[in-house]
């Protein structure tokens, strides 16, 4: 075979968006996995997004990924969450057709230009003189890169456990990587395990829905992507339905947990502590007498349903009396049941910021392999490494985002400066500068990139500059514009105006929202919902984003003081043994992010700021 400029091996979420981010930027790209069919397959719930997820997606797409379209095309159902607390921490959700979902991304992969899928797996990697040169297959075929990007998911070393049950494998009847796993560990990388889980899958048909609380997609549904104008309104969607664990529930689970894997002793490896599973639930959260249970459909021609609530690895008869004393499931057949899932890991401190391993050069990792979960964390990441790998090829500059600039770069930042002990997920509460780096402004801040890199049309991008100069106009409108007092406005504010007052300035106030507003704006027409709530949220929070861009130029000031490559730390007189040593294990590439590392003092910072300033001075 002819030799690629990247290869990727995966085809889960990370995979996709890497394969499709360095085959558009022109780099012969080749995707290898187990089989087509399963590429875009979503393992766990069939949803994209939550709180701080979204903020992932919207990034994805402001980049040029394809996660948001996806989600846009085959989502059944669309929520906002947190929509009461305010952009900063608004998050969009939807529920997406698992099949078509699937398909659909197949279907981008199997047309996208210089990307080429192979059916196999891969068992070695060569390395020639620290850097990437091949990989051979379990078919023994050798294929020559020029870059190479992991995205095994649950596969690499996946360990599938059901009660006493084990079997070997990275997704229910789909085999382990175990061959690369071995081979990564004789590279020199440790491999760490974390474990993670789903639910048993159930017969819609057999659940009694008529007593649950259901809960029904916003209208009008907020599409994800920047390209999308609106979700058709003839795109069928349908409703989720809310249940509840309860004591005869928890009883069941108490008198069984000698027999989930977890606490019998059978597996070792660290759990997801902000998605636990139920056995987990009941042991640290004893003091409550309920749960609740998400009951998410699979799918518009299929009767499947995910309990978002209920992941567990309990034998599968005690899981069947489980779900049977589950208000509204009393009846209802399970069609499989759940398991956890132990999986290999390689410390994302091994990584630089633009996820290239520090131990072999092109050689990069993406997704749950970096210690994440997640579908939106792993694909995130899969974009960002595409992106630096064809970066690579072109013999061009890393791309990495910083904390201030997106979520990406808070997450990326997290895993390779402080590693995790646990797999990451990713919450707006992570985020120093969420008041700025909001989900509604990701194409503003990212789209840049996108266009720059191939990722972006022109057409597209030539959208979001008119949108924001939309904005712009707007605000400026607001701020020059007054009202006197007397009209009908008045009679809905808590204190009337006394004298002509901007309508900028009557924003600002509590009660007052942009509808409000409207009847006195010449500018309103057809314009956008989501320009008008950009528009009244940085009216309202001026002060408050004007106080944050300040932190981010302090905050920049120190990400901006670079260190070299390979820097010898050895020679710097003021810092501790076992700073020096920090430093040259996490090998920071700025001032900001070796501030970041456990254990590295304000004192060693000042001293090495010193030290970089003065040798910069004399090096001109």
């Amino acid at each position: 075979m002819k030799k690629f400029d990247c290869i990727v091996i995966g085809g889960g979420h990370a995979g996709i968006e890497a394969a499709l981010a360095a085959s558009r930027m022109g780099c012969e790209t080749l995707m290898i996995t187990m089989a087509f069919e399963t590429i875009g397959q979503m393992s766990c719930n069939p949803s994209i997004g939550g709180v701080g997820k979204g903020q992932l997606v919207k990034e994805i797409d402001a980049l040029g990924g394809e996660m948001a379209k996806a989600a846009d095309k085959t989502g059944i159902q669309f929520r906002q969450l947190n929509r009461s607390k305010g952009q900063a921490v608004r998050s969009s959700r939807c529920q997406s057709d698992r099949k078509l979902y699937k398909l659909y991304m197949q279907d981008v992969v199997k047309h996208q230009k210089n990307l080429t899928v192979l059916a196999d797996t891969v068992g070695e990697i060569i390395v020639k003189n620290g850097t990437i040169h091949a990989i051979v297959t379990a078919s023994d075929v050798t294929i020559c890169t020029k870059t190479l990007i992991i995205t095994t998911g649950t596969f690499l070393n996946g360990r599938i456990h059901v009660g006493k049950t084990i079997t070997r494998g990275g997704r229910i009847n789909e085999p382990a990587s175990i061959d690369l796993a071995q081979n990564l560990k004789d590279m020199g990388f440790e491999l760490l395990s974390f474990k993670t889980g789903t639910p048993p899958r159930l017969d819609g048909r057999t659940i009694d829905f008529s007593e649950l609380e259901a809960q029904h997609s916003d209208n009008p549904p907020v599409p994800f992507s920047f390209s999308t104008p609106e979700i058709p309104k003839d795109q069928k969607l349908l409703p989720c339905h809310i249940t509840y664990t309860n004591e005869e529930t928890h009883e069941i689970i108490r008198q069984n947990l000698h027999l989930s894997p977890m606490y019998s002793g059978q597996i070792q490896s660290t759990g997801v502590r902000y998605c636990p599973s139920i056995e987990d639930k009941i042991k640290r959260f004893a003091e409550k007498n309920r749960h609740q249970i998400f009951l998410e459909p699979d799918g518009l021609d299929t009767y499947e349903y995910y309990p978002n609530g209920i992941s567990t690895g309990l034998p599968a008869e005690i899981q069947e009396k489980m779900v049977h004393s589950i208000k509204g499931l009393e009846k209802t057949v399970m069609i499989r049941p759940g398991y956890s899932i132990e999986h290999g890991v390689i410390a994302p401190t091994e990584l630089y910021a633009h996820l290239e391993t520090k131990k072999v050069k092109n050689l990069f990792n993406a997704g749950q392999i970096n210690g994440t979960t997640g579908y939106e964390e792993a694909g995130v990441q899969g974009i960002m490494a595409g992106i630096n790998a064809a970066l690579r090829v072109k013999g061009k500059e890393p791309f990495v985002l910083g904390r201030h600039e997106a979520y990406v770069g808070v997450l990326i930042d997290d895993l390779v400066t402080k590693g995790t002990e646990e797999p990451y997920r990713m919450f707006t509460s992570r985020v120093e500068y969420r008041l700025t780096i909001r989900e509604d402004n990701a194409d503003k801040r990212l789209a840049r990139y996108g266009h720059q890199f191939g990722l972006i049309s022109g057409k597209d991008y030539e959208a979001i500059l008119k949108k924001y100069e939309t904005i712009e106009k707007e605000i400026r409108f607001l701020k020059t514009t007054r009202i006197k007092p007397g009209t009908e406005l008045d009679q809905k504010l808590s204190t009337p105006i006394k004298q002509a007052t901007l309508l900028s300035d009557i924003l600002k106030r509590p009660e007052v929202n942009f509808d409000m507003i409207a009847p006195f704006d010449g500018l309103l027409e057809d314009m956008p919902r989501v320009v008008k709530d950009q528009v009244e949220y940085e009216i309202k929070y001026e002060g408050f984003i004007k106080r944050q861009l300040k932190e981010t130029e302090r905050f920049k000031h120190i990400e901006n003081i670079r260190i070299p490559k390979n820097f010898d730390y050895s020679n710097i007189s003021g810092l501790s043994t076992e700073i020096k040593q920090k430093l040259k294990k996490f090998s920071p590439v700025s001032l900001g992010q070796a501030n970041r590392i456990s254990g590295v003092t304000p004192a060693a910072i000042t001293i090495l700021m010193i030290y970089l300033k003065k040798k910069h001075s004399t090096n001109v």
